[in-house]
């Protein structure tokens, strides 16, 4: 059995001009690359899960997320929002290679059902990946949806009737 310490997230080996490196936030505080991965890695794990579905698969894009953010950091004014867009990006990028994938090698759904699995987790995982995205984005971060929609790379109105759509689909999924 693996122990629970090696669940928790390894830090990348800081480049020394990136350690030297600092943001200035709102805050007038100075904020190191390393306070950004402390401060962030967790809840952008949450995140990426909500929208994945794996855990381990949700830090693998997380930890991707923050290997880019640290060869940019010099460059990057807003730490958080680079991060949070990557890592929506990353679980984008995660369902079109699965869709390649089951394109590809077309096989029955083989999917074993997690008995305990809570069940508003299994109906979000069920729901289109942009559905599932705007409803995460929306309830679980409270992002307005200006910012959902920038993220998500469309409308307002577009944000306005995925989370509509994904609300309706989820009523039925967890009525049944």
């Amino acid at each position: 059995m693996v122990g629970r310490e090696s669940l928790e997230p390894v830090e990348p080996e800081p480049r020394e001009s990136a350690v030297s490196a600092v943001v200035t936030p709102a805050s007038g505080a100075a904020l190191s690359y390393e306070d950004c991965y402390r401060e962030h890695f967790r809840s952008m794990v949450r995140v990426a899960f909500l929208l994945i579905g794996s855990p381990e698969t949700a830090q693998d894009v997380v930890q991707d997320a923050f290997v880019r953010l640290h060869r940019r950091w010099a460059s990057v004014q807003q730490p958080a929002a680079y991060v949070r867009r990557s890592v929506v990006n990353g679980c984008h990028s995660h369902h079109r290679r699965l869709r390649l994938e089951r394109r590809r090698r077309p096989d029955p759904r083989d999917l074993a059902t997690d008995l305990d699995a809570d069940e508003i987790t299994d109906a979000l995982a069920a729901l289109p990946h942009r559905q599932r995205a705007a409803l995460v984005l929306r309830f679980y971060l409270d992002l307005p949806d200006a910012e959902a929609a920038e993220i998500l790379g469309c409308r307002v109105g577009t944000v306005g009737s995925l989370v509509h759509r994904g609300l309706a689909q989820l009523r039925k999924d967890i009525e049944r």
